[in-house]
């Protein structure tokens, strides 16, 4: 290029040329000629060198210690946050606060944005309980590998404020693990009124049952229990968005030697999802704006079974089957030798049955007649066609 301009101008400054056919001849404007004329007689071949277009002085030019910020905000969240999070961390930094438009264009400048931008699956419509502690979300993230072994995400979420009040590196997904985890959240931050959770392990049954152990141990404690629809994980869609800024503010590029530096991660970034990081559903507040610890302390020795003098009092056996009016009744083993209550409703012959504080099933003696032998397994008369199996969760849902 500069050798094609140098020839340009030693052909334009012989005596008699055509300055305005040569510049058509050579593809270039007259004023762009010109230019390079005034250039080299001035500067010689250094005169043809392309010059930076950048202004001497730019008044709206972002400063370089508000720059350096918004780069330090969007490296702490392993590249995660866009333009308006970073914005809304930044409003009192000293540095000043940039529009969202003008960090999206620092980070693109930088090579910050890169495929995350075509992640974001859409919103999902969204319904929260109206304080906090009334519903958490508990769930494993799915498993990774670390250098020793895989790592399991438990994650605890309060639904009114999103707040992470749990997030712990198992080992696996066993029941008296997971249960031990779960009690130092409850020691810190009380009893929630009802856990919404799936159905896989430890507190959904592989087999079909209702309930395991790890459920009827948290209504022992008060806890109702309440399971999403199966294949549907949009029914806890708030844990399911906060695995997904788990795995792109901390997993995403790393690898974990073990499960022990796996949770010093996770204890670093916690403070951070909770107090630093701005949720777009929450307005820009953090989810510790939000939150409020429970006035439900934790029992470290779980309280005597108390029902209603109304109540029909009926103890489960070693298969979790109890006997009500010449009828057995198969609740579970999860439910062996537990105290069991038959309460009348306004219906004849429809007994509402309970353990604990939480309705786990309905007896309707007229609806299920006995049978030959006397007995009738309630298990039979669950709904069987798509349409009764979502009436029926339908009312699970109305009673949550």
């Amino acid at each position: 290029m500069i050798d094609q301009r140098e020839e340009f101008v030693r052909l334009a400054l012989q005596p008699g040329t055509n300055v305005r056919e040569l510049c058509r001849r050579f593809g270039v404007s007259r004023s762009n000629g010109y230019k390079w004329l005034r250039r080299y007689l001035a500067e010689g071949r250094a005169g043809l060198v392309d010059r930076s277009r950048r202004p001497l002085r730019s008044p709206t030019r972002t400063p370089e210690a508000m720059e350096g910020e918004v780069l330090r905000i969007r490296e702490r969240s392993n590249n995660a946050w866009g333009g308006r999070k970073i914005a809304h961390v930044m409003r009192n930094s000293p540095t000043g606060v940039p529009s969202a438009s003008t960090i999206t264009e620092i980070l693109r400048r930088h090579g910050k944005l890169d495929q995350r931008a075509g992640e974001h699956p859409g919103p999902y419509q969204r319904f929260e309980r109206a304080r906090p502690n009334e519903l958490w979300q508990m769930d494993f993230k799915g498993d990774f590998a670390t250098g020793r072994g895989r790592c399991h995400p438990l994650s605890v979420l309060d639904d009114h404020s999103r707040y992470a009040l749990g997030l712990e590196a198992c080992a696996n997904e066993q029941d008296h693990p997971t249960r031990e985890r779960l009690v130092s959240v409850f020691r810190r931050y009380g009893l929630p009124e009802a856990m919404l959770m799936d159905n896989g392990s430890p507190w959904g049954d592989s087999g079909g049952g209702r309930y395991t152990a790890f459920s009827v141990w948290l209504m022992r404690l008060g806890v109702r229990v309440v399971h999403g629809r199966p294949y549907h994980p949009q029914t806890q869609g708030k844990d399911e968005r906060f695995h997904r800024s788990f795995k792109a503010e901390v997993l995403a590029g790393h690898d974990y030697a073990d499960l022990t530096e796996s949770q010093r991660a996770f204890d670093w970034w916690r403070p951070i999802y909770n107090y630093e990081r701005p949720h777009q559903a929450l307005a820009m507040a953090t989810p510790g704006e939000r939150y409020r610890p429970s006035s439900r302390s934790f029992a470290e020795t779980l309280p005597p079974i108390e029902y209603g003098p109304d109540d029909i009092i009926r103890k489960a056996n070693q298969d979790g089957d109890i006997r009500f009016k010449g009828r057995r009744i198969r609740l579970g083993k999860p439910f062996r030798d537990q105290p069991i209550a038959l309460r009348p409703t306004a219906a004849d012959g429809v007994f509402e049955i309970y353990f604990c504080t939480q309705q786990i099933d309905t007896l309707d003696l007229a609806a299920n007649a006995a049978s030959a032998c006397g007995l009738v397994d309630i298990a039979t008369a669950m709904p069987t066609t798509p349409q009764a199996q979502q009436q029926q969760q339908n009312q699970v849902d109305n009673r949550v």
